[in-house]
């Protein structure tokens, strides 16, 4: 019926994976969960715990092979026609987690179920990931964007993910999935927004999410420049920017001052209340002085 499928680095996955194994047990239809562990050391042990687990199995990746060959190996290593992927830095919030997304499994479709964010988490070191997740992220059903596809938790039929599957082309960090999302769009099929999120408990600390966030930024730049991608520049805001500041011939004023303006701009985004006007800014300056560089 349903397989559940988490790629893990460096997360413990046992008490998502104890809560999702009661809550499948419940249902009292066929299930499995599959974990990967993408490479990663820290809380092995205690993850190959999940193997004591009915139905569950943990598997072991000697070397890292990244973001969209890990997905693609446990669509593979599925055998249920509906498949589950959640993120490991998760935490079910809902009795019927489980339950919502077995209501979709009679059917070919791609659901995504939403993300959510600790309440009473407001430790200032998260600000800068907090403030985007929670204005960015954190959104109704109603309210997502159509093109804003998320890996963090999203149920789909096999049959489509086996003729999209994640490009494993795409290596470092970040955009991924919007390629993967626009692939299902290209076959014909919608999202079905659900109101089913889990927390996004693995917060990054604001100097690691800056960091991140060039690397993503990056990433970006590196698809559009290969040409294989042509739908970014509309998909993309950032991209459809940029590309307008090109057109205009201000893409080296923009870079000159991301140089200027880097260390101000980080210490703002840094602050208790970031602001994400300017992070926006931030990515885009930055995306221009990438270009200069390349």
């Amino acid at each position: 019926m349903i397989s559940i499928l988490i790629p893990t680095y460096n997360y413990n996955i046992t008490r998502l994976v104890a809560e999702l194994h009661r809550q499948a047990l419940d249902t009292y239809v066929d299930f499995e969960i599959i974990v990967i562990e993408d490479g990663s050391t820290p809380f092995l042990e205690e993850n190959k715990t999940v193997n004591n687990f009915e139905f569950c199995r943990h598997i072991i990746l000697s070397e890292n092979i990244g973001r969209s060959a890990v997905r693609n190996k446990l669509a593979d290593e599925a055998k249920y026609e509906h498949l589950l992927f959640l993120d490991c830095d998760a935490e079910v919030c809902s009795e019927h987690f489980v339950e919502k997304y077995i209501s979709f499994c009679k059917e070919k479709c791609v659901v995504i179920g939403g993300t959510a964010y600790e309440p009473n988490e407001n430790n200032p070191q998260f600000s800068l990931r907090l403030a985007y997740g929670r204005q960015r992220e954190a959104r109704n059903a109603t309210e997502r964007d159509r093109n804003n596809f998320s890996t963090f938790n999203f149920l789909i039929s096999k049959s489509i993910f086996d003729t999209v599957r994640f490009d494993e082309n795409i290596h470092g960090y970040g955009h991924e999935d919007m390629v993967f999302g626009h692939q299902i769009h290209l076959l014909g099929y919608d999202y079905i927004q659900i109101e089913n999120p889990i927390i996004h408990k693995g917060l990054d600390d604001n100097d690691t999410f800056l960091i991140k966030t060039r690397e993503a930024t990056l990433n970006l730049y590196k698809l559009y420049k290969t040409g294989r991608y042509p739908f970014l520049t509309e998909e993309s805001k950032l991209l459809h920017s940029f590309v307008r500041i090109c057109k205009l011939g201000l893409t080296r004023l923009f870079a000159y001052s991301f140089d200027q303006l880097q260390s101000v701009l980080e210490h703002k985004l840094c602050s208790s209340s970031p602001s994400l006007r300017l992070y926006d800014l931030y990515k885009l300056l930055f995306l221009c002085k990438t270009s200069i560089e390349k």
